[in-house]
């Protein structure tokens, strides 16, 4: 089992703040190959307010910004110390596919897996659960930048 972290340790890591963050906690962390997170959905998400009133639904791509979230922590921690200064930007994604809604009240469980990865990027491919059943997957590439 690799490392875990709570949120303390993810919001020393990504740069979202309320109400962006979509990982709560991380559950295992291993540097170069996976990462499994949690992110615990509430009715108190701001978007249930218009997706949909009377029968809430996460939106597809919030569940995507939950796994890439997860995956920039993966990246993080995978890239040398040095190079952690950087921010990490989300730059693609393909095969994306829903499988079912996720609903108020649901755990969302996020698994990202290193596909490969070089000193300035990486491709990562990612499953969502809900109790064990698929609810969402895609491959995930994101990179390293400097935006000044």
């Amino acid at each position: 089992m690799g490392d875990a972290y709570d949120i303390k340790s993810i919001l020393k890591i990504l740069p979202h703040r309320y109400p962006f963050v979509m990982v709560d906690r991380i559950l295992e962390l291993d540097k170069g190959e996976r990462v499994l997170a949690l992110k615990n959905v509430t009715i108190n998400e701001p978007f249930f307010q218009g997706h949909f009133p009377g029968d809430p639904i996460m939106p597809g791509v919030m569940i995507l910004e939950a796994m890439g979230q997860a995956g920039g922590v993966l990246f993080w921690a995978s890239l040398p110390p040095e190079k952690r200064m950087l921010p990490l930007y989300f730059v693609g994604l393909d095969k994306a596919k829903f499988r079912k809604p996720v609903r108020p009240g649901d755990q969302l469980t996020l698994d990202l897996r290193i596909i490969n990865q070089r000193l300035t990027a990486v491709r990562m491919a990612g499953r969502a659960t809900v109790d064990g059943q698929l609810v969402a997957e895609a491959e995930m590439l994101a990179a390293t930048g400097d935006n000044r």
